[in-house]
């Protein structure tokens, strides 16, 4: 097999973690600043949280605690901003502050748990969704995010088996959730090489959540591994419609294309595939797609040549 095929054939995938919901339960401190006490701060702190001006949430859950330092709300909403901000040294310290004021919030140990998701930390957060689950073995979110940590330790078997419990947990109303753990459940099932159970997912992905870019983009790459090059450009085009940003989405449609025979499209995808890496700043991926841009120009003008000739 020649370096560009395996570049060609070369997939990424794609895990989204799903954030937990903040909760708005609290007590009112009888000090106050400015005419605020703990209760409106911590208001405020949400309020900003959910307006996106994440800083402000944070000032404002920390002039919470700084009236009532017994405000466990306060310490596991300023842990979930932190989250967001990318701090999870703080919002682990927080979640920790949380649950030392009250051991049985769910949504604390959901929210710590986040945070040592993302510094890889995949054992205890697997520690906080047994916890979870202890308190509440209905709660479908512990069973998924504790599937996606087994799925970062490679423990493909345990997490199709809490894969499976979510989905058993979800409310059917709550139709993206459900869709958002087929797609990981099929990204599950693809490391396993078990590729039926795996397009069948994406497929039922989309069918509960005909917006779900990521599930198309999956089931594309299911279909080019397949041969169906055709299906996989379809794939591709649906998720692209659906996020135009996806620079390996291009660049995938741009490889099958081109084993379709189509150069010249295939080569605007791959340029439209460049540039979005240069605009996301993936300069690395920018120069390797610059590259096989190249190459594939060198190959058709050598394939040319040889006609002639």
């Amino acid at each position: 097999m020649s370096r560009l095929q395996r570049i060609l054939i070369f997939f990424s995938v794609v895990v989204i973690l799903l954030i937990q919901t903040m909760t708005t339960q609290a007590f009112a401190a009888s000090i106050s600043i400015a005419g605020m006490n703990a209760f409106d701060f911590f208001k405020s702190g949400v309020e900003k949280t959910q307006s996106g001006d994440l800083k402000q949430a944070v000032g404002d859950f920390t002039q919470a605690i700084a009236l009532d330092s017994q405000m466990a709300g306060a310490y596991s909403n300023r842990c979930l901003v932190y989250i967001q901000l990318g701090d999870y040294s703080k919002a682990t310290e927080d979640c920790t502050e949380a649950l030392k004021l009250n051991p049985n919030n769910t949504e604390t140990y959901l929210n710590r748990g986040l945070a040592y998701y993302r510094q890889g930390r995949y054992l205890d957060a697997i520690t906080d969704y047994n916890q979870v689950i202890q308190l509440d073995p209905t709660d479908y979110r512990a069973y998924y995010n504790r599937g996606l940590a087994r799925f970062e330790q490679k423990d493909y078997s345990e997490a199709i088996a809490d894969y499976n419990q979510a989905l058993s947990h979800t409310p059917t109303q709550h139709s993206q959730a459900m869709a958002t753990v087929y797609n990981d459940r099929g990204l599950t099932y693809f490391q396993l090489e078990d590729i039926e159970n795996a397009m069948l997912d994406f497929s039922q992905a989309i069918h509960l959540d005909s917006n779900d870019a990521r599930a198309y983009y999956n089931r594309g790459c299911i279909s080019h591994r397949q041969g169906d090059y055709t299906g996989a450009i379809r794939d591709f085009t649906a998720s692209l419609q659906r996020n135009p940003n996806q620079a390996q989405a291009y660049i995938n449609r741009g490889i099958a294309r081109y084993q379709l025979g189509y150069l010249q499209t295939a080569l605007e995808d791959l340029r439209k595939g460049a540039e979005c890496f240069c605009t996301q700043r993936q300069m690395v991926a920018y120069q390797q797609t610059l590259n096989l841009i190249k190459k594939i120009q060198q190959q058709s003008s050598s394939d040319e040549e040889g006609a002639i000739g």
